[in-house]
Parts: C-alpha cells; structure tokens; sequence
C-alpha cells in the first residue's frame, strides 16, 4: 500500500500555516492538500472503471441547494452525488446540468483499473481538518462567513488517477495521470465546497468518449454542480459550469476565487434561499493572467478561467452560469518572479493534532506582512526607514529580520476593487507596506492562540527591495495547549525606528511592535502629518484612455494641481490640457476633485476625514455607470506621499467611456450627501448622482451611479478600538464644475463637511424626486426610487413611464418584406425585423420570385407536375395510382370466376338481397370457392371442391361446422433475401450514423417520428461516421473508419451491403454524393485528404493534400457546382470551398469559429450552414460569404447536420441524439434519443424525390 503524503511531518495550526503561504504565487504544491491516506481513516474506492461506493450515511445531514441530504455517493468519474449513479453511458458525456444531483471537482471517463491511482474517502470531525477548511471559507467569504464553524467534513481524494483508453496491443497506458481533491465542510445552516487542484496535478484536460474510435474527439471535464432537477431540452435549471472548453479546465490550478492557485471555494447549501451556487468572490489572481478588459465587460469564473496564458484574447463563448464581476485587474510579479520565506522551525517542535499531515495552504484573504516597508526618498531614491513591526491583534511576539517584507495584495485587490489602470503596474501600496489580513477570516486554531507572523508577498512595486523574513519558533513549544509564542528578541521599537514617523508625530512602544501618532494641532496618521486649518496643495499628474461617446480621446501626464482650505473644507481642483472633447465629458465626474473633499473635509467634533485615516500614501478607485447610456468608466487615484514641500503627490488615470456633451452645455449638481463605509484598512462608499446639463432653455438631467474604494495601511500594534465610527456622512454643501476652452483648464470645487449619519426620511418629508407611478423608499441617509408594476425609469432615473412594448412593424406594416403571399416578416422584438420568402418561393425575402419545382424533378417520373404561384402538385398519370411522388402502375382485371358468375347471378335472382336461408356463393380474394359453404346464416354447412361441388358426407347438423380443408394449393414457399436492407415506407425521413448501424428516423412535416424510428441497416463490426444518399438509385452511402471503407446499399428490400472503395484509406469521415454527376466526394482526416471518385469506386482521385489538418464534414451542391468542406484545426479552424473539380479553392469562414464537425448545404434556401462544437453555434451563411447569421448559440457537442424544410436537424454527443432547431426562430423543437445510448455521427435527409435539376 502506498504511504500516506505527507506522513510524519510536524502538523501546525490553521492560521499559522495558511499564513506561511500568503505570499507565494506558485500553485498549490500536492502536500498541500487537506490529509489523506488509509491511516487517515479513508476508505478505498475498488478500482474499475465505472465505480460508486455505498452509500455514506453522514454524522450530520449536508446541505446542497435548498434540500438536506443524509447519504454520499463518491465515484470513480471525478463526481460526488446524494444517490447512486446511473451507468455512466448515461451521464460521463453529457454536458450540464445531470439528471441527478452532481457535486463534479473534475466530470470526466476516469479509469482506475490496474492500479492506476486510487479514489479515496471519508468524514471527518478532527479540529485540524475544520480549522483548515474554515479558514479557507471564510477568506473567500469575508462578508458572509466571518462566523462559518463547520463541525463536520467530507474528504474525497482522486490521486493519480488516469483517463480510459481503449486497450491497444504492446502500447503501455498512458502516463498522464490527474490529482485533484473536493472538501464540503458543514454546519447545521450551511455547506461549502472546497475544489484543490495541486501544481502539475492535472496532466490530462478531458477524455475521449467511448466508441469515438479513430475520429478524433476529446470532451473537456465538467466541473461544477447540478441539483438535478433540469428541463433536458431547454438547457435550464439549478446548476453551476466552472468549465467548458479544454483551455478553462488546463487553467483549474492557475486560477482561483480565493486568490490560491489551484483552490476554488464555493456556497452550496443553506437554509437560507439559496438560488444558485455562489462562488467565493475574493479571487484576486483571476485576472493575472489575463489582459485588462473593456469596462463594459464583467468578468465570470468560466470567463476568466477560459483565458489562455499565451494568448491575449479572451474567449468569447457564453455560458449560463452566474456572472461574478471582476475588475480587469493585472497585478504585476515581482521581478525575480516570486518572493522567498525561510520559515525555520525547531526540531522539537511537536504536533498538535497528528491527522493533520500536509500544511495549511496559502490564505485566501492575501493578507500579507505586517512590517510596514518605507517607500522612496523623492529625492535620493533611497529608502527612508519607516514603519513597525505587525503581529496583527493576535497574541505572541515575532522574531524578524531587519528588512521588511515585500508586499502582498491587499483584501481590496484580492477582492477584485483595486485593479491596476490597465495598461501599467498597478501602483505599489501605501508605504510599499502590506495590506491588512482579515483577522475573521484566520482564527485560532481550535482550543488556543496562535501569533501571526510577518510573511513577505509578491511585491507589486519594482522599485521595491527584495527582502527575507526569518520566523524562529522558540524550542519548547507544548504539544498540549497548542499555542505559539515567538521570541521577540528582534522586535522593531521605537528607539531605533522612530525616525519612520512624521517628524510631527510621536511614537509609541505596543507589545507587538510600534506606532506613530501625530501631535497635538496635526492630523494624519502619523506617518504623515499636516497641520491642522491650514491651507493644503495637491500636485499631480493625469492620463487618460476615454472613448468620448463612440470618439476615442487619448491624454498622457497632463497636470494637476489642488488648493484646500482646511478650515472650513473647501477644495479646488484644476486639470490642465485635456483635450476639449474629454474635458467637456468629465464635467459631471466630480469625483475627481472630490477626493480631495473628503480627504480634507472640515470635521465635526469626534470625526475624522480621510487623511486623518489614509495619511499620504493610499489608492482611491472609482467605477462609474453613466444612464440612461450605461457607459461605464474607472477612475483610480494613487497618493504617493508628500514632497518636500509638503504637497501632497497623486496620479489619476481614467479609463472607460463616457457620454459625449455639446460644447455649448454647462454641467450642474446640487449639494448631496454620501455615506462612507470604514472597513479594516478599506473605505467604500456606493451612491447615485444626478445632474443637470443645460444649454439656454434646455435643461437635461442625468445620473450615474459610482462605486468608491480607498484602501490604504493602517497601523495594527495599538490596542484595537475604532476611533472612526463604522459610518459617516459626507455634506457636500457646494459643487462645480467648469470647463474654460481659452484656458485649456477643467475646474472642480467643492465644499465637504464630514460627520455623524443624519438621517432624514426624503420620502416623508417630501424632500425626494421620486415622480408619478414610483414609490419612495427610506434609506440611510438617502432614499430609492422604484417604479410600480407595468412601469419602467425614464433617462432621468426618477420618473416612472408606462412600459409599452417595442412597435412591430410587421404588424403595422412599416416592413419593407415581399407581399404576404410570397415572404413572411419576422419581429425580433426590439423593433427589428427579417424577412424571408415562403416555402415555395426564393430571394432575399425583400423580393421573392416563384420557384418552378417541375424543373426540379420533384414528381415521380410517372406523374405530371403542374406549377403554381409558391407550390406545385403532383398528379400520377393514367394507369398509375399514388400520390404523384410515387406512382405504382395500376393491376390489370382479371376475367370473373365461376364462383363470382353464379353468386352474382343469384344475388340478381334474389333480387340484390337475400334471405337468411337462402344459398349465396362464398368466394375467396381470387375469386375461388371458399372451402366451407352455408346456407345463408343458418348452420347448414358443407365442404365443395375447387369447382364448387358438394363433398359427400361432409353436410353438417346443426350447430356444428365441418372440418374443410382447402381445394387451392398454397404458393411455393421461397426463402426471403437476407434482411440487411428493411426498406423504409415512402416518405421523406433522416438516416443517421450510430455506431455499428444506421438508423431510420421518419419526419412527418418537420416533426420526428419517435414512435416508428427503427434500425435500417446492421453492420456489425463497422463505425459508421460519414453518410449521405443517392436519390436516383435509392441507394445509402457511408464510410467507415473501423473497415477504412466506403460502401453502399440499395434501400430495395433484402439487398446487401456492397463496398466501393477498400485502400488507401486511413480515417475517412465526411461523405457527399452528387446525384447529378454520379460522383461522391470524402475527407480523410488520418491522411488530410480530400478526394472524389464515380459512385462504382472508379476515376478515383485526390483533390486536395495541403493546408488541411483535420478535415471533417463536407457539402456539395450539385446545382452551382461548388464544394465545401470544414477543417477543425485548433489552431486555425476554417471552411473552405472549391470547384466540384477542384478549382478556385478558397477559404468562405475562418474568423470566430471553434469547431466546426458539421456541415450542409441548404439546395432550397441556397444557405450553407455548420454547426461548431467549440463555439456552440449553429450558423449559416450564402456561398457569397455574405449573410452570415447565428441560428441558434447553445448548442452543446453538435456532430454532423442537415437542412430540411425550414429545420435543422442535428446529431449531439452530449445528448446522444437527434436534435431539431427551427431555422427562422432557432428554437430547439423536438429531439430524439435512441434506447441504446451511444454516440450518432453522421446524419441525411432522404426526400421522395430528387432535389434540384435534371
């Protein structure tokens, strides 16, 4: 047996060891996962490749979505449940959601047979275990889960195991073998879900289906949760996608929601309504390696996790998980790609609790190290020494090195608020110093206290010095009441670092390390320090990056400059050489110049405004949305301490869109007031402004909405109290703003006093702007208009307008479609439209002409067609009988029996009826003596003879019928031709591929027959991939990448497979046929070829053997002569088209495609149309490459496709089916599942006649 990881190591508490990996950037090393191992208590899933376990009866009952679960299922698929799993066939394919509840850390076709790694599992209650998982969630949940103490946890472990193969002769299973590890931690009220994806842990991405055989296919792992209970068909219901495509599932250890690499964190049950999963939201390293993004964009964790390290792009593929928004932030790495800790830990140190074997992995919370850094010396560049050491509040005392540590993000920018301004480093933090470790979020370990020592982070500042911390941990260290003291030998003091405070500061010894404070007459917080009531400066620079409504404005380094009168709160802000467009937008953005109002705002007794928190170093990040436009821009504000004069230093970068305003508006805003939110080392405040712009009699009003965030570095050796209360309101008694062309200046002034919250109810008093048809609602300091059922804001975001909908103009006729009788006028509801002809008829649907069916042979050769306005008709000719599309020649009389001579003779001489008891022949469908005769209906019987004479003897008594035997022999029997061929009935209906058979699925209109669906044809021993049809001679055609051949049958009854083509395939896949020109044309994707040959196999040759990497589907339209056919490669996928020669080769689609595995040519609409596994598209296009439109774009792993009518009709590997989508609406509009599930490949469609031309 294989020794548990980890095993013998010296365990630590949670908090300590989580800390110990705050600051690196690497992923999750495997001796990081939670502990686990036999030793451990686990139980072993039997090895296999389609295993469950019993089931596990839970200590305590788990919550998943809204309902409570007793029993847990673990199995071999990477997949945890609350029921036993159906065979997997029926479920390790299938895109989400499942039709059980799935709890999927990594859904895909696992194998463990061999010994090829090992599934195992267990609950479990050990302090360590529930520290560790706390810790965890309640750094991803800082808000909601400060108080989360599970007291129950279960573990299941995938450890080196590897993907199903199909077993190959002398070739060893592959070494690509995955690791990965789920945790649900409970309370009685709640459940989370921890996913770990240790470095290098996943080697394999996805796995191919079963029976995919040598057509190349490989389906990502799922990871998510499903409750289960979903609409199959519509796609909808309770569940959560973390991943979709292979680059989202390699992405599962570099990416995170906890700011960890490889750990992800996720709410899953509550007894609170829960509607969906909610991942945790603290993710800071979602966005490393990913380029900024447009402000419109929001960011999800499938979005984010779709990103490719090497590529700049981000993916643009849908999903229908909740979105969770994050800022386009890019933290930067410090310059030798990563900071070191020396963490030394003496040798007789023993562990607390042994089951807990593997360290505690990084905090999600980034929460970095306390020993403020100094930042830079303006002048000399040189470091000016400054700032204590920090244990946080937690007891103990830490050794430290001289050098401070390198920074750690801190929660704002690992909660996604405090982005770099894209296209720089994000600025480095105030003092270069770390940002605060959210004391909640790391508790003690269970049953004691432990210290926080002071770990360096990534440091996000270049200039900023790499250093080293060393951590000693004294010898004697019991093992009983785990507590952890450090020797304090080193501690920063004040009489050797007090030089790090402002020079109108004084400095304080704590027991953890000191603090600056300023003097009486100044305020700041310590480390920089200004004078009470006097008047301040504000020097600065501004860059810009704005789309001016659709007009990009570009603007570097322009200056800034602010004066503040600190005695009553005023501050002026100018801004100089912006350019005119970007100035007269930024009017309504007084946020701007009202930092500066609240960082110096007058104060009321008792409160403090910003500097007196922030001191000279912080980063002030604003969001704002414009209405009713939606545009949205970021303003960040970095302060970088004052200069030698005392001036404060700050940068601003804007970035966004903004709404364009006329040169002749002037921007106005009336006094408002705010609430600021104080957090430990963070500031927010959320708010909504309106304002006016005006120009002589117009007055126009506007609002946005902004979102504010400063975070700075506080001091946390002094005793914790809070001087600032939680909240407090901002009056802003005056605002202004004005743009001077002449001058080239933007100006801001404001007037801000700060101080308690004095609410007053705006709905009560009046004093509100909620309009007619809205209702006023109180809130704290300010109200919120809401508008009343049927009714919706207007621009002004405060008056209410009756919703009408959007004008059709399909109904009132503002359409510019062909008469109805010819062309049908779609409504989009947005007030668009479309317009398409009618079945019957051809064009743009602006204009539509006739199409004469009887040029195209519609009818049966023994018909007369006759033409009509959009249609035709079918009549069969004299002699035959049918319905014109099959005709069948009509039987020609016989010469009547003697038995139907002499019955009708009777009957004439009974005068049409006869009675009861009168003798009236009885003859057979041939017109012979029926064996047994009777005298009308009584039960006087007798046998006759071929010739119709009595058989002496054989007249009965009554109520007793005589024994007959027949007096015509029966037909020679024959034996029936082998049955390989069951012909189907006349009509029109699909043939798929499935496997080892062709299936028959009729249509009646566009609908599925489901009922009547059967095999047509059995090849046992084949994989039938590629299949189309030849209408002249009724025959099937399809190619085969088991046998490497391609062959044919005739759908006449008993007739048999015969093979056209035999050699120099290698994996040959797509099939077309051209009735026309007797010719089928294939790709070859094992030899990337494109080839063509008669229908017999002869004048065989290749068309095309360059540039093609994975050729797959191909179309052919016989009528135009042109060739089409997909290649799927990844690297560059494409759709090509050519001469039905060869000629004119040409590529039609390479741009925003994925996939593309089918493919068909439309000879009715003229429309060729794919469907792409990789962007989930169903998307058409004319030959022309104009008119490229999006039918449908959620699908889930299309195959192969044909049009129909005004359907398409698609096989899924998802679904193992037949899919069908309506063509004008894109709907999905019936489907149809096999009872033996497998994958279906190809599909045709099989009219009664032939389409197109003679």
């Amino acid at each position: 047996m294989r020794g548990d990881p980890a095993a013998g190591r010296p365990a630590l508490p949670p908090p300590l060891l989580l800390l110990l990996l705050l600051s690196r950037a690497a992923a999750l090393h495997p001796s990081e996962l939670f502990p686990y191992g036999q030793s451990r208590g686990d139980q072993l899933l039997q090895e296999g490749d389609d295993e469950s376990s019993a089931a596990v009866k839970l200590t305590l009952s788990l919550r998943f979505y809204d309902a409570q679960f007793s029993d847990l299922y673990v199995g071999t698929n990477g997949i945890i449940s609350t029921q036993d799993f159906p065979r997997e066939t029926q479920y390790v394919d299938d895109d989400f959601p499942t039709d059980f509840p799935a709890i999927a850390p990594f859904l895909a076709d696992i194998d463990t047979s061999g010994g090829r790694g090992r599934v195992l599992y267990r609950q479990d209650t050990s302090p360590a275990v529930l520290g560790l998982a706390a810790s965890y969630v309640r750094a991803g949940f800082p808000l909601s889960s400060v108080h989360f103490t599970p007291t129950h946890a279960f573990l299941a472990t995938w450890e080196q195991v590897g993907a199903y193969e199909e077993a190959k002769r002398g070739a060893p299973p592959s070494g690509e073998l995955n690791t990965f590890q789920a945790v649900l931690a409970s309370d009685e009220s709640d459940t989370y879900a921890l996913f770990l994806y240790p470095a290098n842990g996943l080697q394999f991405f996805g796995t191919r289906p079963k029976e995919s055989y040598n057509v190349q296919l490989q389906l990502p792992a799922r990871v998510g949760f499903c409750r289960g209970e979903v609409d199959d068909l519509n796609r909808q219901g309770p569940y959560f996608s973390l991943t979709s495509t292979e680059q989202s599932v390699k992405n599962l250890y570099q990416h995170s929601n906890l700011g960890i690499p490889g750990v992800w964190a996720f709410h899953i049950g509550s007894t609170s309504p829960l509607d969906n999963i909610r991942p945790a939201t603290v993710g800071g390293d979602l966005s490393k390696a990913r380029p900024s993004a447009p402000l419109g964009q929001s960011f999800s964790h499938a979005v984010a996790l779709e990103g490719d390290y090497t590529q700049d792009p981000l993916d643009d593929y849908d999903e229908i998980e909740e979105e969770i928004e994050y800022p386009p932030s890019e933290p930067a790495e410090a310059s030798n790609g990563h900071s070191s800790v020396d963490v030394s830990l003496r040798d007789r140190i023993s562990a607390p609790d042994s089951d807990l074997a593997s360290p505690v992995p990084p905090s999600a919370s980034q929460g970095g190290p306390e020993t403020e850094s100094s930042p830079l010396d303006p002048h000399t560049k040189e470091r000016r020494p400054q700032g204590e050491t920090d244990a946080s509040d937690l007891k103990g005392r830490v050794e430290s090195s001289e050098q401070p540590g390198t920074r750690v993000p801190t929660p704002a920018e690992t909660e996604g608020d405090l982005p770099a301004p894209p296209g720089e480093a994000p600025p480095p933090s105030p003092e270069g110093g770390a940002g605060p470790v959210d004391q909640d979020a790391l508790p003690a370990h269970p049953g004691g206290e432990a210290a926080l020592p002071n770990y360096p982070g990534p440091d996000h500042a270049p200039h900023l010095g790499h250093r080293r911390q060393v951590v000693g941990v004294e010898d004697d260290i019991s093992s009983n009441t785990e507590v952890f003291t450090y020797n304090a030998a080193n501690k920063e003091t004040c009489e050797h670092n007090h030089e790090r405070c402002s020079r109108h500061a004084f400095c304080t010894d704590y027991a953890t390390g000191f603090c600056c404070h300023c003097q009486s007459r100044f305020y700041g917080n310590g480390k920089h320090c200004l004078p009470e009531g006097a008047p301040h400066r504000v020097n600065g620079k501004v860059s810009g990056h704005l789309l001016v409504g659709h007009t990009p404005v570009h603007f570097t380094d322009v200056d800034l400059h602010a004066y503040v009168v600190g005695n009553d709160g005023r501050a002026y802000t100018a801004i100089s050489h912006i350019p005119q467009p970007a100035a007269q937008a930024l009017l309504p953005l007084t946020p701007i110049g009202g930092l500066f109002g609240w960082l110096f705002a007058l104060e009321k007794p008792g409160w403090e405004n910003g500097f007196s928190l922030t001191g000279a170093t912080f980063i002030h990040d604003v969001e704002v949305t414009f209405y009713p436009g939606e545009e949205r821009a970021r303003i960040t504000q970095t302060a970088e301490g004052l200069d030698p004069e005392n001036y404060l230093s700050i940068k601003t970068n804007i970035q966004g869109q903004v709404p364009y305003i006329p040169a002749n508006f002037s921007a106005h805003m009336a006094p408002y007031k705010e609430l600021y939110h104080y957090a430990d080392s963070a500031v927010t405040s959320t708010s909504t402004r309106t304002y006016s712009l005006m120009s002589g009699a117009i007055n126009q009003t506007r609002s946005y909405r902004i979102h504010q965030n400063i975070t700075y570095q506080v001091c946390r050796h002094a005793p914790r109290h809070w001087a600032v209360p939680i909240t407090q309101q901002l009056n802003v008694d005056r605002v202004f703003a004005l743009y001077s062309d002449e001058e080239k200046v933007l100006r801001f002034a404001v007037t801000n006093q700060i101080g308690p919250v004095e609410d007053v109810n705006e709905c009560a008093t009046g004093f509100h702007r909620c309009g007619p048809n809205s209702v006023c609602v109180n809130l704290l300091g300010s109200y919120r208009c809401e508008c009343r059922s049927g009714y919706e804001f207007a621009d002004d975001r405060h008056t209410c307008i009756l919703i009408t909908p959007p004008p059709d103009p399909c109904e009132d006729g503002r359409h510019n479609c062909a008469p109805a009788s010819q062309a049908r006028c779609i409504h989009h509801g947005d007030g668009s439209f479309s317009c398409a002809c009618l079945p019957g008829y051809a064009g743009d649907g602006h204009r539509c002409t006739d199409v004469d069916e009887c040029s195209e042979n519609r009818c049966h050769p023994s018909a007369t067609c006759s033409n009509t306005p959009g249609s035709f008709s079918c009549r069969c000719q004299p002699g035959y009988y049918g319905d014109g599309f099959q005709c069948t020649p009509e039987p020609t009389q016989r010469p009547r029996t003697v038995c139907e001579r002499w019955r009708e003779s009777l009957l004439e001489h009974y005068g049409g009826t006869p009675r009861d008891d009168q003798y009236v022949p009885q003859c057979d469908g041939l017109g012979h003596f029926t064996p047994l005769q009777c005298h009308g209906k009584s039960d006087f019987c007798w046998c006759v003879d071929q010739d119709g004479r009595e058989v002496q003897g054989t007249r009965s008594q009554p109520g007793i019928t005589p024994a007959c035997i027949p007096t015509v022999a029966p037909p020679t029997f024959r034996p029936t031709p082998r049955p390989d061929v069951t012909p189907p009935p006349v009509g029109t209906f699909l043939l798929y591929a499935q496997g080892q058979q062709i299936g028959h699925l009729p249509l009646n209109g566009t609908r599925l027959q489901k009922d009547v669906a059967k095999t047509l044809l059995s090849l046992h021993g084949s994989i039938v991939v590629g299949i189309d049809y030849d209408c002249r001679e009724r025959m099937v055609y399809w190619t085969d990448v088991a046998g490497r051949t391609i062959s044919r049958a005739s759908l006449e009854p008993g007739a048999e497979p015969e093979t056209v083509i035999n050699s120099g395939l290698i994996s040959p896949e797509g099939l077309a046929i051209d009735h026309f020109r007797r010719t089928m044309y294939w790709t070859d994707s094992g030899l990337d070829k494109i080839e063509r040959a008669r229908l017999d196999g002869s004048e065989r040759r290749a068309l095309f053997h360059t540039d093609l990497v994975n050729p797959r589907a191909i179309a052919v339209d016989p009528i135009q002569g042109n060739l089409y056919w997909t290649d799927w490669n990844r690297e560059a996928p494409k759709i090509e088209m050519s001469s039905l020669d060869g000629e004119n080769r040409r590529i039609l689609v390479n741009k925003d495609i994925g996939l593309p595995n089918g493919l068909t040519f439309d000879p009715f609409s003229k429309l060729l149309c794919w469907a792409d596994a990789g962007t989930k598209k169903l998307e058409c296009i004319l030959p022309d490459g104009t008119g490229r439109r999006v039918i449908q774009n959620n699908l889930n792993y299309p195959f192969n496709i044909v049009s129909y009518a005004d359907h398409f009709y698609h096989t899924d590997w998802r679904r193992d089916g037949v899919i069908a989508v309506n063509r004008d609406t894109g709907q999905f509009t019936d489907e149809y599942l096999p009872e033996q599930r497998s994958h279906l490949y190809g599909i045709t469609a099989v009219y009664p006649y032939c389409p197109g031309r003679k």
